[in-house]
């Protein structure tokens, strides 16, 4: 390892040590919107212990719902081993880059049309339905790659992918934040991003080793296998069950996914309260008029528009062009292997302190490392662009995005898809998380599209400089605007959002 290497890696470790004691300080209370508000206690009360049911079965649904995340994943991640597949000479569909770059970009076209639908559907005749059925248009989407010799046909399969990927996004975290004990929530909803890196890595493992049609193969019996576990795993959501005036199947769902010893009544006073009180309501001028829906709405979309900001699918699916143009010493196949691994098992990390930490921390520090490790590679390739020799530093690109997409993984990437599930109330959940998602979307589109663009105009350090900037600001969003919500039950957070303050006979200690 060179002196250099050897300074950098002190760096790091300077940063770690320097930023846990910090750790008090990130939980902090958000300026504006703040559901961190300190918990009264009274002096010598009894601490009570909430019930906790059994957790295999909970783990068993989320696991099963979030193979369709892993396909996802595959979508992502096929760009990045297919695209130099198809501008090599000898394939059998003649493509320019940037049709490339709409072959990448037109997924998050398509899931502005899954996104509303899905949501909506999931409404209307239950959550298992609508995920189950997401697995058929993924089957249709490989096979039209499969078979495809002109262009136009990948541009129609991805836009096919596309809408599933946003019923995906509106309807699987959805699932999770309604089945789950709120002790495992923030775990069983990370699930969703943790699949999703498990695709993106797969595609990265077998990728240098099958040809243009074994990769839709191997990616397109994914679908069939979800379809399946769902069907045969999967219950139905307890909270669309007792919202649809099915409350002795709502309760043996509860049954099921707690424990037969569980006792039932509190989360089915808490289902009575919240639901019918709160009917599912489709209309856009009684949800603009609803204050914690609006709260919780301008939360996901910033921090779903800053994870779209930050370059994050630029580097997935441009990950080996990205660092074939590096030139680093390690071929750019391996190094999108690194990633992939780091990626999941930093997303794993996350899930296990998701419920611990807090979702503020890990997305603070998430982001403000982000925007080093991107600022970083944005200085290497502008040095290298400007004719300086950069050779003693030909690791530079590797770890700065082995690092980003780290600790992406660790907070940005899994984070939000836990608060789509946890902010919304159930009145307008599926309206309000087809919206949001199409906007995210939409953003999405724009980030990817202009990635090739940009690099004609600015060339690789203007382009990831400006994604460090975006993570910058993202830092500052999520310091100054984002709530905190651990320990939260659905109904604490919906009240809090509104504004309600809650006294100290209505406040459990949870333990964790």
């Amino acid at each position: 390892m060179t002196p250099t290497e050897m300074a950098f890696w002190r760096a790091c470790l300077s940063f770690v040590t320097y930023i846990i004691p910090l750790n008090k300080y990130l939980n902090r209370k958000p300026v504006r919107l703040s559901l961190t508000s300190p918990k009264p206690t009274t002096s010598g009360a009894s601490e009570e212990k909430e019930q906790q049911g059994k957790k295999f079965r909970q783990y068993a649904a989320a696991l099963s719902a979030t193979i369709g995340p892993f396909a996802v994943g595959t979508v992502l991640a096929w760009m990045s081993p297919a695209l130099p597949m198809l501008l090599s000479a000898d394939s059998k569909i003649k493509m320019t880059a940037d049709q490339g770059s709409w072959v990448g970009s037109l997924i998050a076209i398509g899931a502005i049309f899954g996104s509303i639908p899905a949501g909506r559907t999931a409404d209307l005749i239950g959550r298992k339905p609508v995920i189950a059925f997401l697995s058929l248009p993924f089957i249709i989407s490989w096979s039209m790659i499969y078979f495809a010799t002109e262009v136009w046909h990948l541009y129609v399969a991805r836009l096919i992918a596309g809408t599933c990927l946003g019923g995906i996004t509106a309807t699987v975290p959805m699932y999770i934040g309604e089945i789950a004990e709120k002790s495992i929530r923030g775990e069983l909803t990370s699930f969703v991003q943790v699949n999703v890196t498990l695709g993106i890595l797969y595609v990265y493992l077998i990728g240098p080793f099958v040809n243009y049609a074994g990769l839709a193969i191997m990616c397109g019996i994914l679908p069939a296998i979800w379809f399946v576990l769902v069907l045969l795993v999967v219950p139905e959501s307890p909270t669309y069950l007792w919202r649809s005036g099915k409350r002795k199947e709502a309760e043996d769902v509860l049954i099921i996914l707690r424990g037969k010893d569980y006792d039932t009544s509190d989360e089915l006073a808490a289902l009575q309260k919240d639901l019918e009180e709160k009917k599912p309501n489709s209309k856009l001028s009684e949800m603009i008029k609803s204050k914690p829906t609006l709260r919780a709405a301008f939360t996901v979309l910033g921090l779903l528009g800053f994870l779209s900001c930050s370059g994050i699918n630029v580097v997935i699916f441009y990950a080996e062009s990205i660092f074939k143009g590096s030139n680093s010493m390690i071929s750019p196949k391996a190094c999108s292997i690194v990633i992939g691994v780091l990626q999941v098992i930093f997303t794993f990390a996350s899930s296990q302190l998701v419920d611990r930490a807090g979702r503020r921390v890990l997305l603070l520090i998430s982001d403000s490392v982000m925007a080093m490790c991107l600022g970083s590679l944005a200085f290497y390739f502008y040095q290298q662009e400007r004719g300086v020799d950069v050779s003693a530093f030909s690791l530079v690109p590797l770890i700065s995005l082995g690092i980003y997409i780290s600790t992406f993984a660790l907070g940005f990437g899994p984070i939000p898809g836990v608060m789509i599930g946890e902010l919304f109330s159930p009145e307008f959940k599926g309206l309000a998380i087809g919206i949001v998602c199409v906007l995210a979307s939409l953003i999405e589109f724009c980030v990817v599209k202009s990635y090739q663009t940009l690099l004609n105009h600015y060339n690789r350090g203007v382009t990831f400089g400006l994604f460090a900037c975006c993570c910058v600001v993202g830092t500052c969003f999520v310091f100054f605007l984002v709530p905190e919500t651990k320990n939260k039950s659905l109904q604490e957070i919906q009240e809090e959002l509104a504004g309600k303050k809650r006294t100290a006979n209505q406040t459990q200690v949870v333990s964790v």
